[in-house]
């Protein structure tokens, strides 16, 4: 059986916990593999909506087990908080395994993300603040808390000190800040080892079991294309890597088990935080695509960005990800416009690309280049097969499919679990 890749094409927001969703009653195991809970997912099941932030989509369909894995890093406050409310909801949330190897965002995390955006004025990058850049700093500079630490608090202790000897003089000496006691940081986390116990495990064994006795996992990528450290619009991207690649080693599991890779891709464009947008809107249909997409971040609270679809990003998102299939969200939220521009290229220096420029400033100075296609204004909400759509919405998918390099194997025509067209079967 297959394992499975779903992640965003965009810069994130595109609509994945719906497609997670989706899959989930059918696959055995879906694992958050990179980020934190800078990440936020809104699921809407019949007439309850839930807003997910660290835990993966699955937790809501009850046949499959869901897993944070390695590449995560942790808050335990609010992982904790986040199981709360959901078992308050009447979900079960018994099945979760998180790896012992993913790394704890510890109080000093926080502290240090705050500070030093707020330090960078104008230059900020426009991070969350909850700690996930210095988590993953931590961790490449060795001096990380994991989860499996929690439960040696003489090593706990040890590396609290050592992460702290070189924090406490930044904060003190550039910042004019306290500095942070050891004792009161391992206290914290010790609190949370036994309220966490129950779902730790070595995750990495336990899918690579899974897949060998032929179970479906689907890895969920938080965040989207354009912010992945590497590959994204650096240094405006997060902390780790929501692309394909990400999910071998924010997971465990080699890159032979991976079958299929499907990209979430919004109707339209949309981006949080600071950071080039080549088709971003000023005017009233930026503002209209904001409200009637409901453009608020689930987890920053802040408004998105919005502008038209770019076929450039789109194409880039196929190429470095590797993709099998779109998952194209968020149709309906176009219904009404009489013309709907596509960009097709960028005019960077009176040049026509065609192709994501590598170099920063290139992207920096891009112009789209669009091409207008008719708009429809029935209701598309009901559809449930594609010839159910309006004509010039069926042309507008299949532009976009043509424009992108991969096919659009599923469509979402509303906000709930049932409004969703499938073309071809991602299992």
């Amino acid at each position: 059986m297959p394992a499975l890749v779903l992640l965003g094409a965009q810069w994130g927001d595109e609509g994945k916990g719906k497609a997670t969703d989706l899959l989930g009653g059918s696959v055995d195991y879906v694992v958050r593999y990179q980020g934190g809970n800078n990440a936020g997912h809104t699921v809407v099941v019949g007439d309850q909506k839930y807003a997910l932030h660290l835990l993966p989509s699955g937790i809501l369909s009850p046949g499959c087990t869901p897993v944070i894995g390695n590449g995560v890093v942790v808050d335990p406050s609010v992982l904790l908080s986040e199981l709360s409310g959901l078992n308050e909801r009447g979900v079960d949330t018994s099945k979760l395994l998180i790896s012992g190897n993913a790394h704890i965002i510890t109080p000093y995390n926080v502290t240090v993300d705050k500070v030093t955006e707020r330090f960078l004025g104008k230059r900020k990058i426009g991070t969350t603040g909850r700690g996930i850049g210095p988590t993953y700093a931590d961790k490449i500079n060795r001096v990380g808390i994991r989860v499996q630490d929690l439960y040696d608090e003489s090593i706990l202790t040890q590396k609290v000190e050592a992460a702290l000897d070189v924090k406490n003089q930044m904060l003190t000496k550039l910042y004019n800040r306290r500095a942070i006691a050891t004792g009161q940081v391992v206290e914290e986390l010790l609190g949370y080892a036994e309220k966490l116990r129950p779902y730790v495990a070595d995750t990495v064994l336990v899918l690579n079991q899974a897949l060998e006795d032929d179970k479906v996992v689907l890895f969920e990528g938080g965040q989207g294309t354009l912010l992945d450290i590497d590959h994204g619009t650096y240094p405006f991207v997060t902390s780790s890597n929501p692309t394909a690649g990400g999910a071998c080693t924010g997971a465990g599991v080699g890159p032979t088990k991976i079958s299929r890779v499907i990209g979430i891709l919004k109707a339209y464009t949309t981006r949080v935080g600071a950071g080039p947008f080549p088709t971003e809107l000023f005017d009233e249909d930026g503002e209209a695509l904001r409200r009637i997409g409901g453009e608020r971040g689930v987890t920053t609270g802040r408004d998105r960005r919005c502008g038209w679809f770019d076929a450039v990003i789109a194409r880039y998102a196929t190429r470095v990800n590797g993709l099998t299939d779109f998952f194209l969200t968020k149709l309906d939220v176009l219904t009404g416009w009489e013309q709907i521009p596509v960009c097709v290229a960028y005019e960077i220096d009176g040049r026509r690309v065609e192709e994501l420029p590598y170099s920063q400033s290139d992207f920096h100075h891009a112009k789209p280049v669009y091409e207008t296609l008719p708009g429809w204004s029935e209701d598309i909400t009901k559809a449930k097969t594609f010839d159910d759509l309006p004509k010039n919405a069926q042309n507008y998918v299949k532009a976009l499919e043509e424009m992108s390099g991969a096919p659009i194997s599923a469509i979402g025509v509303g906000p709930g679990r049932d409004e969703t067209i499938e073309i071809n079967s991602f299992l």
